[in-house]
């Protein structure tokens, strides 16, 4: 499958180019998408074509993003506003490039690292007349159904290892507020100790000037 990326991210953009460069053998990409920015894939597919969208936001803000998938014409065949994840199965209606696009122009602020995965056609044969008439052997059966069940271990893999990078993104974005909070109750119990002290100080001395004023 090739996949050509294109977007306004800047330097980030350029090095996600250069990463789709180098996996485009690959359906899965996993890239950094900056704030108030906006990343295109395109990808060449022909009539009668099944694909399937597939993507989910691992770390960043409220971990959502704008996806939306155009045809060759320009129509629209599918668009999301602020989604963490989400999957979208269609039916190439004709040959020519279609383009999906994730978008992260509404935070101001906060970056995105978004995992996506297109599926373009069906998977190929296991072994070369496995669409013939006559029935399959146990063997050639049992190599299906292991072949099944290891393409379903991939994909449990696939979603476990998301949710662990979006758990552990999530624990080190809880750690460091937690951090920053101890750090701000010390300061803040630092600053009354010694304003206490301080006015403590200033009752004291207030006596001893008043007791000096008497006694002359």
């Amino acid at each position: 499958m090739l996949l050509r990326g294109y977007g306004t991210a800047g330097p980030w953009g350029w090095l996600t180019l250069l990463l789709v460069a180098c996996v485009t053998w690959a359906s899965e990409i996993t890239f950094e998408l900056p704030d108030n920015a906006k990343q295109c894939f395109y990808e060449e597919i022909v009539q009668g074509t099944k694909c399937t969208l597939e993507f989910q936001v691992i770390t960043g803000g409220h971990y959502d993003v704008d996806c939306q998938l155009e045809g060759p014409d320009g129509s629209v065949l599918y668009k999301e506003m602020k989604r963490q994840y989400d999957s979208f199965t269609f039916t190439a209606s004709r040959n020519g490039t279609y383009k999906f696009c994730f978008s992260n122009e509404f935070s101001t602020f906060t970056h995105k690292t978004v995992y996506f995965d297109f599926q373009v056609g069906e998977d190929p044969l296991l072994f070369p007349g496995e669409n013939r008439a006559t029935a399959l052997t146990q063997m050639e059966s049992a190599c299906v159904s292991i072949h099944e069940a290891l393409k379903s271990v991939i994909d449990y893999q696939t979603h476990f290892r998301l949710r662990e990078a979006q758990g552990r993104s999530r624990a080190e974005d809880l750690n460091t507020r937690v951090a920053y909070w101890s750090i701000g109750e010390a300061i803040i119990l630092l600053v009354v100790s010694i304003g206490q002290v301080f006015l403590l100080k200033s009752f004291f001395s207030d006596k001893r000037t008043t007791t000096t004023r008497v006694a002359s």
